[in-house]
């Protein structure tokens, strides 16, 4: 989660004092920009999720009976999606307490229908159907079958094609409404 809030933030943050115009008209590129404000969330996602890895192992004697490389090919599929998420978000808040505010929203409501707390097959049927655009609800899905069953990638497939849509989804999004933007503001 922190792959989407905390790039969501920072470049809202740009926009508050002023500095993202003037990082508009410097030569940098725009993905280059985005890039430089990703990268660093992404490392931090994957540490922590080293991190709670540990300390399932040692405190709980959680020991994944798959792949890591499965767990972890799957965990930057879902950073990518959700910091890609937090991209759309900052294009829309003009403030931080608005992007907060959406990202608070979107959160807790991809983490209630994901299956965390209540199985999706426990969930009345109108809201299994809204959980399917939860890109948590897959995430959640590829630990447990990961974790509990050591399925590999073959069983994965569906997880992956819409983990991956979603991040490509999420990104196209964000770079049509950013250069949407970028534009009617160079008009006036």
């Amino acid at each position: 989660m922190i792959c989407g809030f905390l790039p969501a933030l920072n470049i809202v943050g740009e926009k508050e004092s002023g500095t993202i115009e003037q990082i508009n008209v410097t030569p940098v590129k725009k993905w280059v920009f985005i890039l430089s404000k990703l990268i660093p969330y992404w490392t931090i996602g994957l540490f922590v999720l080293s991190v709670a890895m540990l300390i399932a192992r040692f405190f709980w004697g959680l020991i994944p009976e798959g792949s890591l490389l499965t767990i972890y090919f799957f965990a930057v599929l879902f950073v990518m999606a959700f910091s890609g998420f937090g991209l759309v978000i900052s294009n829309y808040a003009q403030t931080m307490q608005q992007a907060m505010f959406m990202m608070f929203f979107f959160v807790l409501t991809f983490i209630f229908l994901s299956g965390l707390y209540t199985p999706v097959e426990n969930i009345p049927l109108w809201a299994q159907r809204i959980s399917d655009v939860s890109p948590l609800k897959y995430n959640i899905q590829v630990m447990r079958m990961v974790y509990l069953k050591g399925t590999g990638m073959k069983e994965l497939v569906k997880p992956m094609i819409f983990l991956i849509g979603y991040a490509a989804f999420f990104y196209s999004w964000a770079i049509l409404i950013y250069n949407k933007r970028a534009k009617k503001c160079n008009m006036k």
